[in-house]
């Protein structure tokens, strides 16, 4: 019996695919996000998991199964941005109420929940640190920090979803 190791895509196959799809994927991504540079990096998401998974893909069905994935990728992302976004804007929030009106109990909470989020920053590895801040606070594309930091791409997204992962248990805990 064969290993699924052994039916995995080869980089020559995956070659293929991305000259032939790649172009076409990124310019349907950049009409999803509007945002060249990401559609980049979720150009390079799809193939990464066409890589992984893609052996259990169908030949004939393989570049409907990229769009598929890239918009969903498109969407997740949208998604994650504009939870993001909220996120930042109920930490930058200043209180506009006095603080003896009820929804001044509100505003102590986002300002509680805000330092907890901020001290669990500081707690992650500086390397984690630098990534959250250039994607969350300085709105960069994984792209752009990879750039910015010299390494690869994939590198700044697993950083990040560890930063995320790792902020998650904190927060848990607190």
């Amino acid at each position: 019996m064969t290993s699924p190791a052994s039916h995995r895509l080869n980089e020559a196959d995956i070659a293929a695919l991305h000259q032939l799809h790649a172009e076409e994927l990124r310019r349907f991504l950049i009409g999803v996000v509007g945002e060249v540079n990401l559609a980049q990096d979720i150009v390079q998401i799809a193939f990464r998991k066409l890589l992984e998974v893609g052996h259990e893909t169908q030949a004939e069905s393989r570049k409907a199964w990229l769009f598929q994935v890239a918009y969903r990728e498109a969407l997740d992302h949208r998604r994650r941005n504009a939870t993001q976004k909220r996120i930042l804007q109920q930490l930058h929030q200043q209180p506009r109420t006095a603080p003896e009106s009820p929804a001044a109990d509100d505003s102590i909470v986002r300002q509680e929940t805000a330092e907890s989020v901020r001290q669990a920053i500081e707690q992650l590895s500086p390397d984690l640190q630098q990534i959250v801040r250039m994607r969350i606070y300085d709105d960069k594309t994984f792209a752009q920090i990879a750039e910015e930091l010299g390494i690869p791409l994939g590198t700044a997204l697993g950083r990040m979803r560890n930063a995320m992962n790792r902020l998650r248990e904190k927060l848990a805990r607190a």
